[in-house]
């Protein structure tokens, strides 16, 4: 069923473009004991192209890929990018730049391309090399495979794990893992926009994320797609968290074939459509985190800057105690303010100095008190507080939407009423099916719903504002990574 959706709505590939994918076995030499399988992807414009940008991991040990990446940055064309999965080519034993550089140069060999034309990505374990003879022989079949109709083989072949790919090791492995290809698109300005990306894990970017790769038939200047592509991914990608883990890895790359005229008019509808692709990857993404039952959306409002709100944000959505709480389906206000308050008092910013008693409400009615606030103001002369919790479960394919608001006291108490009323609502948030033996996944290969828990917070020391995406912390987030490779 998911499967039709993306093909009936998103999977079509803008004009000029090829996309290809071709899978293969593989012995590790770190671990001949375990055999594996690797799919590589092949994204190719039906010609070089000068209109492409790209964005990188900012992590201190980036791998070979995202050093040959950040040097095609200055080529005059791109002609292809080359992708694998299974191993991140980070660290590794011997080769690393010069065996990117190597697969790069015998795809531009099959495509009449200059190697450096090429750009590389890889994604899985760190740590072992890339195995370069096996990757060489599967290029013919991956040539063969390229067809310009739909992006969605593409979506599925840079899973790293799940049903829509193999495992590292050739065993059943739970299903819960990159269940399922994440295709985003949009029509605008005539043209079209078209997205995907890989993360399941190891997702808190901070310049792109994990692997993504937009591609859209219109021909906006490189200069201007440069520049778009860094201001939308820091208001999504870069507001994302799973586990607080900066890939190696990162890559988020946007490239046009050129074949439909722009108008630079228009930009700023071009840019609200590349937002809206990044956005929905982002959210994918976060709603196929590894182990994940619950997604978190955390609005911050009243900072002083952006910078200030993000912060905030993902203080909230990284906190460990603040994540099992949510996964324990507990409207845990203490921790939200111990998350809050963390991160401000690192920073010796005055957060909550003269906050008063809070009233709390539902239904936008107060349940007792109203809302007090401080007499002391912070030194912008407004009332330093955290105001508001708001957690609602929405489901957006519906016209219908419950929403629930809690204001919390100094000491963090909620009214009982309320509390059962928002364990009701986060069970109904929930990704997952409880059972008797824990959690019932096998029958999840795509998002069930669109549920989320929200939480609001208005710190009250200026008019800025953020949104930061994050899930919960659950036992099977532990179960994954600690038997990833064992």
């Amino acid at each position: 069923e998911y499967y039709n959706y993306l093909n009936e709505h998103h999977s079509r590939l803008p004009w000029g473009f090829s996309v290809g994918t071709t899978t293969f076995k593989f012995v590790p030499q770190e671990a001949p004991h375990l055999p594996a399988q690797m799919t590589l992807t092949l994204i190719k414009p039906h010609k070089p192209t000068p209109l492409f940008g790209a964005v990188f991991t900012q992590n201190a040990c980036p791998g070979a890929p995202i050093k040959v990446g950040r040097k095609r940055l200055a080529e005059d064309t791109l002609g292809a990018i080359i992708v694998n999965n299974k191993i991140s080519n980070v660290c590794a034993n011997g080769g690393g730049v010069s065996d990117a550089q190597e697969v790069c140069d015998a795809v531009a060999q099959h495509l009449d391309l200059r190697g450096s034309q090429v750009l590389p990505s890889s994604t899985g374990v760190i740590g072992w090399r890339l195995p370069v003879e096996p990757i060489l022989h599967a290029l013919p079949n991956l040539v063969e495979s390229l067809q310009d109709t739909s992006i969605l083989p593409a979506a599925a072949g840079i899973m790293t794990t799940g049903k829509g790919s193999t495992s590292l090791v050739c065993s059943p492995r739970p299903p819960w893992i990159d269940l399922y290809p994440k295709i985003r698109s949009v029509d605008v300005c005539g043209g079209r926009i078209v997205g995907i990306a890989k993360g399941a894990g190891m997702v808190e970017p901070n310049m792109a994320t994990m692997l993504s790769y937009i591609l859209t038939d219109l021909a906006v200047p490189r200069d201007l797609l440069r520049r778009l592509l860094a201001d939308v991914v820091d208001k999504t990608y870069n507001s994302m968290s799973v586990d607080t883990d900066e890939s190696t890895s990162d890559t988020l790359a946007i490239v046009s074939s050129g074949e439909i005229p722009f108008d630079v008019e228009h930009l700023d509808v071009f840019r609200a459509g590349l937002y809206d692709v990044c956005a929905g990857l982002c959210e994918d993404i976060v709603r196929n985190g590894e182990g994940a039952h619950h997604v978190m959306q955390v609005v911050v409002k009243g900072a002083m800057n952006e910078v200030q709100a993000k912060g905030i944000g993902k203080s909230i959505v990284n906190s460990p105690l603040l994540k099992c709480a949510v996964a324990g389906n507990d409207p845990n206000v203490g921790r939200l303010v111990m998350a809050v308050h963390e991160l401000h008092g690192e920073a010796n910013i005055p957060l909550t100095r003269g906050a008063g008693e809070l009233g709390r409400q539902v239904h936008g009615q107060a349940l007792q008190g109203g809302e007090r606030r401080g007499k002391h103001d912070d030194q912008h002369g407004r009332a330093a507080h955290l105001r508001v919790w708001r957690v609602y479960a929405q489901r957006v394919r519906s016209a219908v939407a419950a929403r629930w608001s809690v204001v919390h006291r100094r000491h963090g108490d909620v009214c009982r009423d309320v509390e059962k009323e928002l364990v009701q609502h986060m069970k109904r948030a929930q990704l997952t099916e409880s059972t008797r033996g824990g959690v019932d996944h096998t029958s999840r290969d795509y998002p069930p719903h669109d549920h989320m828990v929200e939480i609001e917070v208005d710190v009250g020391l200026g008019s800025a504002s953020a949104k930061v995406l994050g899930i919960d912390l659950t036992h099977e987030y532990v179960a994954i990574n600690a038997d990833y490779r064992s």
